[in-house]
């Protein structure tokens, strides 16, 4: 006879093993439908309906964990961020993006050594990303370790995909050491590669242009300076520089334009910071010294004021006394030139007997200005402050 009670166990265990697997897949089925739903809820940036989920979440899966986390990470919740990536970590430990999230978060929260942990994580589960490398490299900028940003930034750069940053701080790192001629290097390759809708293309030929004026390369600093103003006209620095590099190349009829953009820009009330009461026009060698020029933007007035100031600058980076154009009611109405030449040093006010006009030539009065550095000629009047 057949033994049916071992044939009825045996059916029975079959029977419960399908029950359980189908018990196990519709749970996996219900997390993987908890998960898309999740995913697409991130797709179309519906972060709020995301944490909702946050309360029931202890069975979720790893990645709609992250995907909690990822919703925390873009409503700037940080520490619910860190929760969530950390349990999608425990339960998933070889899935680089919960890393990453937190890496990044961590930086926000400015614990750059914890960041730097994570994102060495990230890296060695994904070798090949770029955003890693490059939030790595912002980790060890903040904590000023430039050597490592540096080789991270650069790490980035040989990946696919590579986001503007690195490219801009790998020159940022070389300007920062003083190292012109490879920031200047960086700067050429970051224009190359980056969107040039991007603050971070302003950036690269800012740089391009001032690095090259450095370098006495005007005719490649100009360009620099001409493409950035047709992409941001009202990048007035950018004006200034042009107009020193037309001085240097003693075009000045190409910098007027540009010298009347400041003006406009100045009655508009437009200019701030340093450009805000004048502007620099020129800058030349005097013997061991750096002669800085500037132009105020005062004019109309019945009042003496300062037109035309060239500073006096010493190796330490400090102004030892300026030479400067005064404008001179008493000479205008006597018939004579409408500014005078005077020289403040210390606390002393000396005029010379050597005026100009509006339409001065610049040349002259650079050799007048020289004429007393080099003390050739001797002031008519002398004047200190009465106490």
């Amino acid at each position: 006879m057949p033994n049916y009670k071992t044939h009825n166990t045996t059916t029975m265990k079959n029977i419960l093993a399908t029950f359980i697997l189908t018990i196990c897949s519709l749970t996996i089925f219900a997390q993987d439908k908890t998960t898309e739903d999740l995913k697409t809820l991130s797709d179309n940036k519906q972060y709020d309906k995301i944490i909702e989920h946050a309360s029931k979440s202890k069975d979720y899966t790893a990645k709609s964990l992250y995907y909690i986390g990822l919703a925390y990470y873009m409503k700037e919740d940080d520490n619910n961020c860190i929760k969530f990536m950390n349990l999608s970590i425990d339960k998933d430990s070889k899935d680089p993006a919960p890393f990453y999230i937190k890496a990044s978060t961590l930086n926000y929260m400015q614990k750059y050594e914890e960041a730097v942990k994570s994102f060495q994580l990230a890296i060695s589960l994904k070798s090949d990303d770029a955003e890693f490398y490059s939030g790595l490299g912002d980790s060890y900028y903040n904590l000023e370790k430039l050597d490592l940003s540096l080789e991270a930034y650069k790490k980035a750069t040989e990946q696919k995909n590579c986001p503007d940053r690195p490219y801009s701080f790998v020159a940022q790192i070389y300007s920062d050491q003083k190292n012109n001629d490879k920031a200047l290097e960086a700067f050429y390759v970051a224009k190359s590669k980056i969107d040039k809708k991007s603050n971070s293309y302003i950036n690269a030929l800012f740089n391009i242009g001032l690095l090259e004026s450095l370098k006495g390369n005007y005719d490649k600093a100009e360009p620099a300076f001409v493409e950035l103003l047709q992409l941001d006209p009202k990048d007035y620095h950018s004006y200034a520089k042009l107009i020193q590099i037309y001085y240097h190349k003693k075009e000045y009829d190409k910098a007027k334009p540009y010298k009347d953009k400041l003006y406009e820009a100045h009655k508009k009330g437009e200019l701030k910071d340093n450009l805000k009461d004048m502007f620099c026009f020129d800058q030349f060698q005097w013997n061991d010294k750096l002669i800085q020029a500037y132009e105020r933007y005062e004019e109309g007035s019945k009042d003496i004021y300062n037109k035309h100031l060239f500073y006096v600058v010493n190796q330490d980076d400090k102004i030892e006394f300026r030479i400067q154009t005064e404008y001179s009611p008493i000479s205008v109405e006597q018939g004579g030139s409408k500014y005078l030449l005077c020289r403040t040093k210390g606390d002393t006010h000396s005029t010379f007997n050597i005026g100009f006009n509006d339409n001065f030539k610049y040349d002259d009065l650079k050799k007048s200005v020289i004429a007393v550095l080099e003390e050739k000629v001797k002031p008519t009047a002398t004047s200190k402050p009465t106490k």
